[in-house]
């Protein structure tokens, strides 16, 4: 007991990539830490529009806090939101209690961004959290069991209707796996619905998708997202959704019932993180060591993290490979009390897949795609998933889909709404 009072107390908040490596990566004969997460598990974000296709259930990409920190004596963790910091005092509120630090890493990522519309957030399907993405896997199922029994042919075509927006990977991805739904599935186990009546559409507001990647990335997952039979508009913004209709900014309109929403994300600062310390985005600005700006003790890492250099004057990309890399410098200058070696990203590439053997990678000294980059696409993230059981049941999964098109996981499974519990 006296050893565990002469160590540091390290308060992370957040327990996704950068948080959880980040905790695991500390020395635990310097710091004694506290993971604090409004969710009991670790799940992986880039495989989300699998659970809302039934590629995979949620327990295969998802891994207990628990378990893995079980093996850490250094590490303990604390379920709850984080409200606010005080960062004269270095104490955290939760809505679990106060939580007092000697240091504090905030790597809570990000949230969707509705562009000054906010009331998309009761209206559309958004893709960045398990729960959501169980929610909209639950919209689907629902959207053509009811068009199995609708007589109306307009109600059941508007039924149908999904639009994406947002032509990022996630936007990418979700539209091919329906437009795999809409070729390959309906009339196998839908035989009430013609695939005609059927639509999906992506809607990007730039010129081209996966802006992010070449050009040639870009040019072909529109060819893959057409010949899944995919919609793609690109060159326009949507300016409004009503709930049946989806306005555009060239006046047209297109009804659907069910508009997935993967267009931005927004940085979400804790309370009492000075206004002069975030920046664009609501990004927390630090410095080369990931160190907040105009404050003492506090870093921030990930996504909510806004760190620039020379090839990076607006900032990383928000993406896994940054969160993963300052967590494992901020980890070695803690570890050693000295902040020596300023952070410089390594950009290992970028990939998105379109459905089956339907992809694009561009790696640093190689660009795939079609197949090669499919497979590519499947070994990177069977091994970034934790847990050998996750990684084998995925595994399984995605074998078993390839050769079948046969998925079990298309359960409507929706909570009972009694009784109600107070989370207070």
């Amino acid at each position: 007991m006296s050893t565990e009072k002469k160590l540091q107390h390290m308060v992370i908040v957040g327990g996704g990539f950068a948080g959880f490596l980040l905790a695991k990566r500390i020395n635990p004969e310097k710091f004694r830490v506290t993971l604090v997460d409004r969710k009991n598990f670790h799940a992986f974000p880039p495989l989300f529009y699998q659970i809302a296709s039934s590629g995979l259930e949620p327990a295969a990409i998802c891994f207990p806090f628990r378990k893995e920190l079980r093996k850490l004596r250094h590490v303990r963790f604390h379920m709850g939101e984080a409200l606010a910091v005080d960062t004269q005092k270095q104490i955290l509120t939760t809505n679990t209690g106060n939580i007092n630090y000697d240091y504090l890493v905030l790597a809570t990522g990000t949230t969707n961004n509705f562009f000054n519309m906010p009331e998309l957030r009761e209206r559309v399907y958004t893709l960045k959290s398990t729960a959501e993405a169980i929610r909209l896997r639950n919209e689907i199922l629902f959207c053509l069991e009811r068009a199995c029994t609708c007589a109306d042919p307009e109600s059941r075509r508007t039924l149908l209707c999904f639009t994406v927006v947002g032509g990022g990977p996630t936007g990418v991805e979700i539209a091919g796996a329906l437009g795999e739904m809409k070729k390959y599935i309906l009339s196998r186990e839908y035989p009430e619905i013609s695939p005609c009546d059927m639509r999906v559409v992506i809607v990007e507001g730039s010129d081209r998708l996966l802006q992010n990647m070449s050009t040639e990335a870009s040019t072909k997952s529109r060819q893959y997202l057409e010949q899944l039979e995919v919609e793609v508009i690109t060159g326009h913004t949507m300016k409004s959704f009503d709930g049946t209709y989806v306005s555009f900014d060239n006046g047209d309109k297109i009804k659907c019932h069910t508009l997935i929403w993967t267009a931005g994300i927004t940085g979400e600062p804790l309370k009492g993180i000075p206004e002069t310390s975030i920046g664009k985005g609501r990004r927390i600005v630090t410095d080369e060591y990931n160190r907040v700006v105009g404050c003492e003790n506090l870093f921030a890492i990930g996504d909510i993290a806004l760190l620039t250099e020379k090839n990076y004057p607006k900032g990383h990309p928000q993406v896994a490979q940054v969160a993963i890399q300052q967590s494992k410098l901020l980890a070695k200058n803690l570890n050693r009390n000295s902040f020596e070696t300023p952070f410089h990203y390594k950009d290992k590439g970028n990939m998105a897949t379109i459905g089956r053997n339907r992809a694009v990678a561009d790696l640093p000294y190689l660009k795939l795609y079609g197949r090669p980059a499919w497979f590519t696409w499947m070994g990177v993230h069977l091994v970034s998933i934790l847990g050998m059981k996750n990684k084998i049941i995925t595994f399984l999964n995605w074998c078993w889909y390839y050769f079948t098109y046969n998925a079990t996981l298309r359960l409507l499974i929706r909570p009972t709404r009694y009784p109600k519990r107070n989370e207070e």
